[in-house]
């Protein structure tokens, strides 16, 4: 790190130490109280609720397939008292573990398409996968097919006005989220609130979630293989992003509806007319799965206490990937805490990242993880980790654009798919293990004799976590 870099670094820690007192805080997973061991959770099926008998049943059948944990009882509930948002039955969750399988998954989806197309993102790039994606979504509106877009005005400061500009000539509704240029802010001018959703929803039937934007750094699958196009183009892309999605089909599907249609009332988008936004959905499959949107203000509180809630009530194992890994001291003690009990603790983080800030500020939480048995993996360099998923004791999954940072916790748009599944937690479990065969191990010993310099980078951004 070059000197230029390190006074920078210097003068932005400086100016977080002034500006921390007015920082927005995260809850105290204690201020919710002792839960208690009995009660059945709120669960709606394609039929409507579920009588508490019959969610009672559905529960004991998922704990029947486990060893004992406290994420189907104390954790569902406490996330349940929350959220609001109730745990959904009879859907149909597929893994999209790369890339190309989720491109591929869309662009079926979307040529498929007879209503309407709902699709917000946070980056999509003017390469040779967003123009694919463009000329796709105008070939469908040219169909007669609505198509609606969201994009934020800080993941797309790189990717032409004229791009955009075509697909409103084109006849799709696409709107800026949060624009930049506060000349152009529809409300309250926040730069730092940013949506950062990953949502595709098409004719209200099919939704897809995750951590993957719209751009060919995606192109790389798990096997090392390159997909769309010229490899000649493909090749030019500096990094490629390990990422993955979902795709849900069943009564959850409206949830995600509600999600994009809340965002753009509330960015004051074009009003809706003659679609089918809701349509009757039936069963798909038998999973069952809870939808988190968090947004900044009192619901940026759910994500972060789902995650500490699950970490607390683990009691078998918690495997992570995350890109960006910057908790505050309640997540990372929920951490420690967990690998003191006993509970197998891995997690996956890059070995080489896009914000060097969030980098070695998250490698100043090893020591103490990896004192308390945490066992940690950094991705090699070969791709830039970006997924952002869990899978816990066998049951519990979470797939969404959240990242274990404050940043994202406290002032991002968010969204994340929960899915209560033995069956997925198996095939999440199989993608973790080939990541971990793409990453190599960090051992305590060998932590403690890095340079003196990183010691002073991990120190001096650790200051700015609040920040990153």
């Amino acid at each position: 790190m070059g000197a230029v870099f390190n006074l920078l670094l210097l003068s932005l820690c400086l100016f977080s130490l002034l500006t921390f007192s007015s920082c927005v805080s995260l809850p105290r997973i204690e201020d919710y109280g002792p839960l208690s061991a009995d009660g059945t959770p709120k669960i709606i099926g394609p039929e409507g609720q579920l009588s508490p008998e019959k969610g009672k049943a559905l529960i004991d059948r998922l704990k029947e397939q486990i060893e004992p944990t406290e994420i189907l009882q104390r954790h569902i509930l406490l996330v349940e008292s929350i959220s609001g948002r109730p745990l959904i039955t009879g859907n149909k969750v597929t893994l999209l573990i790369d890339g190309p399988a989720t491109y591929d998954a869309m662009f079926k989806a979307i040529q498929s398409a007879k209503d309407h197309i709902n699709f917000e993102t946070f980056t999509i790039e003017d390469d040779e996968v967003g123009r694919r994606f463009s000329d796709l979504l105008l070939q469908k509106q040219a169909e007669g097919v609505q198509v609606n877009l969201i994009y934020d005005s800080a993941g797309c400061l790189n990717t032409p006005a004229a791009f955009f500009q075509r697909l409103r000539d084109g006849g799709i509704q696409a709107i800026e989220f949060n624009p930049i240029d506060p000349s152009k802010a529809r409300e309250k001018w926040l730069l730092t609130q940013r949506d950062h959703r990953k949502i595709l929803v098409v004719d209200g039937t099919v939704a897809f979630t995750g951590g993957i934007n719209i751009s060919s750094v995606y192109s790389k699958n798990l096997s090392g293989r390159f997909h769309y196009g010229d490899d000649q183009r493909i090749f030019r892309v500096q990094h490629f992003w390990r990422d993955t999605d979902v795709q849900i089909e069943g009564p959850a599907v409206a949830e995600f509806q509600k999600l994009f249609l809340e965002t753009w009332a509330r960015e004051k988008g074009p009003e809706f007319f003659n679609r089918n936004y809701f349509p009757s959905l039936k069963q798909e499959g038998d999973d069952l799965m809870r939808v988190i949107g968090s947004t900044p203000g009192r619901m940026n509180r759910i994500t972060y206490v789902m995650y500490v809630s699950a970490f607390t009530y683990a009691e078998n194992f918690i495997h992570l990937t995350s890109p960006y890994f910057v908790p505050d001291e309640q997540m990372a003690k929920t951490l420690t805490d967990a690998a003191e009990r006993g509970v197998d603790v891995k997690i996956i983080l890059p070995g080489a990242s896009d914000s060097g800030l969030a980098f070695y500020a998250g490698r100043s939480f090893y020591t103490s993880l990896l004192r308390s048995g945490v066992k940690l993996y950094e991705r090699r360099k070969d791709a830039t980790l970006h997924a952002k998923t869990a899978v816990i004791d066998r049951i519990w999954s979470t797939v969404g654009s959240t990242n274990m940072d404050l940043w994202s916790l406290l002032r991002n748009d968010e969204v994340n798919a929960v899915i209560l599944s033995r069956d997925f937690a198996t095939k999440m479990e199989a993608m973790f293990d080939e990541d971990l065969r793409e990453s190599d191990q960090i051992h305590l010993e060998e932590w403690k004799r890095r340079p003196l310099m990183n010691h002073v980078k991990e120190w001096l951004t650790r200051l700015l976590a609040h920040w990153l």
